[in-house]
């Protein structure tokens, strides 16, 4: 059963999914979305299979995006996001059919990110789990594949700086475009850009509510941030991160888990890509198998 609610976040309500099996095993998840999306996509199917493990579970969007308040729309903000994990935590915690000595959290691609930097710093979440996960500070400043040119973010950061001011003066703040305009400058990029492209852009999960764009302020905030960097706080907590085979940002959580701590597992998903990991059903069904297991144990 999925109902609707609410929270509060720095002072935005944040929209949100509640999941509740039929059985419940007495364990809780938050499952944070990917950069650019919402809850109805990926996080609503690691939902439904995880609530069909027992586990009762809270989707949300993030505050600036989908459902949620905040304004201006589609601004991604690392300090935000990582406000709002807490923030789904506390809401958690102080529900009667919630245990919160039994409280996980599961991020996917950006919020594998977001996770790890909340969870560092939260010791209420009791244990870790991450699936593609991707450092968007790290993305913005090294590119997916870390092979970024330095060029590309002296420009981003050039033409952030001037949208800033123009705002200020009264003018409304600009927007890039994460994905390509078309099918054909797809194909033209990496295979990572077209499989983003595809799934965000196409009725393969299509959503009228998931940013195509972020606001210009977005870009200095993304690049100062750093996801990873108090990985090793989690412990004595567990952590899982699940990659996959194919990914282009498989290297950022194998940097990642080797800066963390024991307890800790590394799971690859043989065969697939980032952008599998999503929606491809023997992909994802692989992650859940783990993350269930990882979760029945940790909590």
């Amino acid at each position: 059963m999925r109902t609707d609610v609410t929270f509060l976040s720095a002072g935005l309500k944040i929209a949100a999914h509640f999941y509740t099996p039929q059985t419940p095993n007495g364990r809780t998840i938050v499952i944070g979305h990917p950069g650019s999306s919402i809850k109805e996509q990926s996080p609503a199917l690691y939902a439904r299979k995880l609530a069909d493990n027992g586990f009762r579970v809270l989707t949300f969007d993030a505050a600036y995006q989908g459902e949620s308040e905040g304004l201006p729309r589609f601004l991604e903000n690392p300090a935000q996001r990582v406000e709002d994990f807490k923030s789904a935590t506390s809401f958690l915690s102080n529900r009667p059919d919630v245990d919160p000595e039994r409280l996980g959290i599961l991020g996917i691609c950006a919020s594998g990110g977001y996770v790890v930097s909340a969870a560092a710093g939260d010791r209420r979440i009791k244990a870790v789990a991450t699936v593609a996960a991707v450092d968007v500070g790290l993305q913005i400043r090294a590119g997916a594949d870390g092979k970024q040119d330095p060029s590309v973010l002296d420009a981003l950061l050039e033409t952030a700086a001037r949208e800033r001011s123009k705002a200020y003066g009264g003018d409304e703040m600009g927007g890039f475009p994460i994905f390509p305009a078309s099918e054909e400058e797809a194909r033209a990029g990496s295979l990572h850009l077209f499989e983003g492209w595809e799934y965000y852009c196409t009725p393969r999960a299509c959503n009228e509510r998931s940013a195509k764009t972020l606001t210009w302020d977005s870009i200095d905030r993304l690049a100062t941030f750093d996801a990873f960097r108090f990985i090793d706080l989690i412990s004595p907590r567990p952590l899982l991160m699940i990659t996959a085979e194919n990914a282009v940002t498989a290297w950022m959580t194998h940097d990642a888990f080797a800066r963390a701590k024991e307890p800790k597992a590394l799971h690859t998903v043989m065969g697939a890509t980032h952008v599998d990991l999503y929606d491809r059903e023997r992909a994802v069904n692989d992650a859940v198998e783990q993350v269930a297991d990882f979760f029945n144990r940790a909590l």
